[in-house]
């Protein structure tokens, strides 16, 4: 199902409230916020007999079948009617990016949820690669927002210290400095973009896509996709067209070699890599990308 026009409603509807917050006149604002409560109050009630006849979302009916559509799963937790459980919605978006930090040497398991903060133990790494680490920081921010928006930060123990990321990117090691204090992304690339399929040609050369007016290289390695800024680490040529053999992409340029499983580490100077986007595969096969990680605009 198609949800741009529900995004680009909500969108319309956070532009308005913020018009109505601007009113000079405070007896106006007032009526308007008061009508705006009302109307939301009326509506929740509504979805909360919408979900009780729905019956027990674990029977895998109607129930589950609602809180599994983005917009209605919105509402729902708006109004605090999700019927899956926190830890289950954080588990299954663990499980969403798994193969993405599979294909970077890492993995991620969940410790415990504590409020609004969701604990997690990441494991593995791509040793060396400078952007590993931020990359599936993001992968895991995102994930967690979309799927359980009340999570309002995240800690990770196992993660090795690097230079401080971007604003963006909001999970913290565990016992550090909560920074933003939130999870919820404000920056270019605070949301996952939607890039279509994955080219037919993808499993032989680099394919250069454009997503959101950003170049991006797209190739597949065992019919997993990745993502990467098209720029030579090298000799900082373009890689569009660079062929691929066994999970390697050379350079059309300079022939360096770089394996596209593992955060474009250059085989034969492995202190250089290329720069990794987030990508994720929906079941549909579309894919979307996280272009605050690495795409160049």
């Amino acid at each position: 199902m198609d949800d741009r026009p529900s995004q680009e409603r909500v969108t319309t509807i956070e532009r308005l409230l913020d018009e109505v917050e601007s009113l000079p006149d405070a007896k106006s604002r007032e009526l308007a916020t008061d009508l705006v409560a009302e109307l939301l109050e009326l509506y929740g009630d509504g979805l909360s007999r919408v979900m009780a006849l729905a019956g027990e979302p674990r029977a895998n009916g109607l129930a589950r079948e609602l809180a599994e559509d983005e917009l209605v799963s919105h509402l729902l937790l708006v109004h605090g009617l999700h019927p899956v459980p926190i830890e289950e919605r954080v588990q299954g978006a663990l499980d969403e990016v798994r193969p993405y930090l599979d294909s970077h040497g890492g993995d991620v398991e969940l410790l415990e949820i504590d409020g609004t903060v969701a604990r997690l133990r990441m494991e593995g790494s791509c040793s060396g690669c400078p952007s590993s680490t931020m990359t599936l920081k993001l992968a895991i921010e995102q994930a967690i927002a979309k799927a359980a928006p009340e999570i309002e930060s995240v800690e990770a123990d196992g993660v090795t210290p690097e230079p401080p990321a971007p604003a963006l990117l909001q999970i913290e090691n565990a016992g550090g400095a909560s920074g933003a204090g939130s999870n919820r992304s404000t920056g270019p690339g605070g949301e996952w973009t939607e890039a279509g399929a994955v080219p037919a040609d993808a499993a032989e050369r680099g394919v250069l896509i454009e997503a959101s007016g950003q170049a991006v290289l797209i190739c597949r390695v065992d019919d997993v996709p990745y993502a990467y800024r098209p720029v030579c680490a090298v000799c900082e040529g373009s890689l569009e067209g660079a062929p691929l053999d066994n999970g390697e992409l050379a350079c059309p340029g300079c022939e360096e070699r770089f394996d596209a499983r593992r955060a474009g580490r250059c085989l034969d100077s492995p202190q250089l890599h290329l720069e990794p986007i987030p990508l994720l595969t929906g079941e549909d096969g579309e894919i979307r990308l996280a272009l605050g990680a690495g795409a160049i605009a």
